[in-house]
């Protein structure tokens, strides 16, 4: 089995706008500056308190955001990168996924990986478990929210894509060749390549052809140095990361107007 996903697969540019240290309307602005740029995908993040700077900071919840998004936005995909499994039962996740795709026209990606932020867990009273039990959790959560789909009426516009994010090789990967459209891989090029051969392993262990699994990667450095070493490796989502207030999209462009010198 290839190690390699199909390369006709087109090159796409994400960016997550993280919701923390703004005021709502700075996000809003840097969506609307996003789309206007011409990314494919905008995405957030699901946790309640801020990642870096003030620990304490600005905060926004991600799936109220994402509903406000699908009705500000007319082109990009959006999703969250990524939600947290543990935070809401699958069924109820499923309806909430279901009804952003509807209010968005068929443009969301279902992004969710299995949690790992203690201070959401601890501050907002959700039992934190361990690596392996949050795993398992969000293995059986899968196939719950899919037959949700299956039963909701009305049904999704589309079949929702499911974007799992990590890279635990023995677990979280086997989830990834199960259940996932799209896998996005946290660490560098030789990460992505290793564990993309693993992801090989568990599709052929599972009876899924995981070189239908779009390969998803976060960059920061400049397209120059890394576009083209990612995209032979596999990688076709590329997504930028920027903070709040300010929303620099200096590099998220640069990055635009390499994909489209590739043509």
């Amino acid at each position: 089995m290839s190690t390699t996903p199909p390369t006709q697969r087109p090159v796409r540019i994400g960016v997550q706008l993280q919701p923390q240290h703004a005021e709502y309307a700075q996000i809003r602005d840097a969506v609307a500056r996003a789309e206007d740029a011409g990314v494919d995908v905008v995405f957030n993040w699901d946790h309640f308190f801020p990642l870096s700077g003030d620990p304490d900071g600005k905060h926004f919840e991600c799936w109220t955001m994402l509903g406000a998004w699908a009705e500000q936005t007319s082109r990009v995909q959006i999703g969250a990168l990524v939600t947290c499994n543990s935070y809401r039962k699958p069924e109820l996740l499923a309806d909430m996924a279901r009804t952003v795709d509807h209010i968005s026209g068929g443009r969301l990606i279902l992004g969710i990986g299995a949690g790992w932020f203690e201070k959401d867990y601890d501050e907002f009273g959700y039992e934190f478990g361990t690596p392996g039990s949050r795993i398992a959790a969000l293995g059986e959560a899968l196939p719950r929210i899919k037959a949700r789909w299956a039963a909701s009426n009305p049904a999704p516009t589309r079949e929702i894509p499911i974007l799992v994010g990590g890279g635990g090789e023995r677990k979280t990967l086997r989830v990834v060749a199960e259940h996932a459209d799209v896998w996005h891989s946290f660490g560098d090029l030789e990460v992505l390549k290793r564990k993309s051969a693993i992801l090989a392993e568990h599709g052929a262990a599972v009876g899924r052809d995981t070189s239908l699994v779009e390969r998803s990667v976060a960059v920061q450095r400049p397209p120059a140095a890394v576009g083209d070493d990612l995209v032979a490796a596999g990688a076709t989502l590329l997504t930028v990361g920027v903070s709040g207030p300010d929303y620099d999209l200096r590099l998220v462009r640069d990055w635009v107007a390499w994909r489209d010198a590739r043509g």
